[in-house]
C-alpha cells in the first residue's frame, strides 16, 4: 500500500516506518524538519517536508495514498512553556485540516493516534484535546473508515522525571501508591498500528493499547534497581503543590492545570474505566524491559 505517516521519526514514527517498509509498503513520512530527510530515506521511506498546519501541503501529500496515519504532537504546535498558545484550539485546527485534506485527496482509510481518556469530555485533564480531535474526525463522510488508536501512558514519559530522579532520588507526582495502572511502550504501539494497517477497515473502531499493568511504587522499585538506586521512591505531593511548581517553572497554565486533573483521574482509576471495559491484549514490552532501556539511556548520557 501507499501509506502516509505524520509524526516524523519520533518514538512511534521511527519503529512504525521501519516495520511498514520491511513489509513492503511504500511509505511517505511527513516531517517539519529538513534535517530528517536523510534519516527517513535511510529507512527506505520518502520524506515530505512541511507542516500539518499547512492544508495545501497536507492535501498534496495525501493525494494518491491508500491509507494515512494521523497524529498530533504537542511540541509541534509550540513550546509547553508558552502561555500565549491555546493548545485546545490548535489541536482542533489540525483536526479540521486533516478532515479537509482527507476529503479533498480521496483517502478512505485512516488510523488516528488518539489517547486513553478520549472517550469523554470530562475528568481527563489535558487529554481533553484527544476527545475533541476524535469528534472532528468523525465528521468525515461515512465511507471514510477510521481506526482510533488509544494508548495509555507511555513508559518513555518517565524520562521527564530524570532530573528529580538524579537530584532528589524520587519521581514526584500528585498521585502514586500501589494501585496498578496500564502503561505502554511506543514499540508496542508501532507494532499494533503496523498490524492494523494490513487488516480490514470497517467504519469507525476504537483500539486501546497497553504493554503492562504496574503500580507507581513498582515502577520506582524497578527503575531504582536498574540504575543502582534501590531507595528510589515515587513521591506523592499535593496537586496544588505540583501545580505551583509547574506554574513557577513557566509551564502553560492550561497544560499545568490539565496535568494535575489528569493525575487525579489516574490516582482514582477513573481515567481507565473505558479502557478496562474494552481491555486489549497486552503487548510484549514489560516494565522490566523498559527499566533496562532506562538504565542504558542514563549510562549513554554520562
Amino acid at each position: 500500500m501507499k501509506i502516509v505517516l505524520t509524526g516524523s521519526l519520533g518514538n512511534i514514527g521511527k519503529p512504525l516506518t521501519r516495520l511498514l517498509v520491511q513489509r513492503g509498503h511504500h511509505i511517505t513520512v511527513i516531517s517539519s524538519k529538513v534535517e530528517r530527510v536523510s534519516d527517513i530515506r535511510n529507512l527506505g521511506a520518502v520524506a515530505a517536508i512541511g507542516s500539518i498546519q499547512d492544508l495545501d501541503f497536507l492535501r498534496e501529500t495525501f493525494n494518491g495514498a491508500d491509507a494515512v496515519y494521523l497524529m498530533e504532537v504537542w511540541e509541534g504546535i509550540g513550546s509547553l512553556f508558552d502561555n500565549k498558545i491555546d493548545f485546545l484550539a490548535e489541536f482542533k485546527k489540525i483536526a479540521q485540516n486533516y478532515v479537509t485534506a482527507v476529503q479533498q485527496s480521496g483517502v478512505k482509510k485512516i488510523i488516528h493516534l488518539s489517547s486513553v481518556g478520549a472517550h469523554s469530555d470530562q475528568g481527563n485533564g489535558s487529554l481533553l484535546v484527544h476527545y475533541h480531535v476524535e469528534q472532528i474526525l468523525k465528521t468525515l463522510p461515512e465511507d471514510v473508515s477510521i481506526k482510533f488508536m488509544r494508548p495509555v501512558g507511555f513508559f518513555s514519559n518517565l524520562y521527564r522525571s530524570l532530573l528529580t530522579i538524579q537530584s532528589q532520588g524520587a519521581i514526584i507526582q500528585s498521585y502514586g501508591g500501589d494501585r496498578k495502572e496500564p502503561w505502554v511502550s511506543p514499540y508496542d504501539i508501532a507494532a499494533t498500528i503496523a498490524d492494523e494497517m494490513e487488516k480490514s477497515f470497517n467504519g469507525r473502531t476504537v483500539h486501546y493499547m497497553a504493554s503492562d499493568e504496574v503500580s507507581p511504587n513498582e515502577i520506582a522499585a524497578a527503575l531504582g534497581q536498574s540504575i543502582g538506586n534501590p531507595d528510589l521512591e515515587w513521591k506523592v505531593i499535593p496537586g496544588e503543590d505540583l501545580l505551583d511548581q509547574m506554574l513557577s517553572a513557566g509551564v502553560n497554565e492550561w497544560i499545568a492545570k490539565g496535568m494535575v486533573a489528569m493525575q487525579q483521574s489516574q490516582g482514582d482509576g477513573s481515567l481507565y474505566e473505558d479502557f478496562y471495559a474494552n481491555k486489549p491484549t497486552l503487548g510484549k514490552v514489560k516494565l522490566a524491559d523498559f527499566a533496562g532501556e532506562f538504565a542504558q539511556s542514563i549510562t549513554n548520557s554520562i
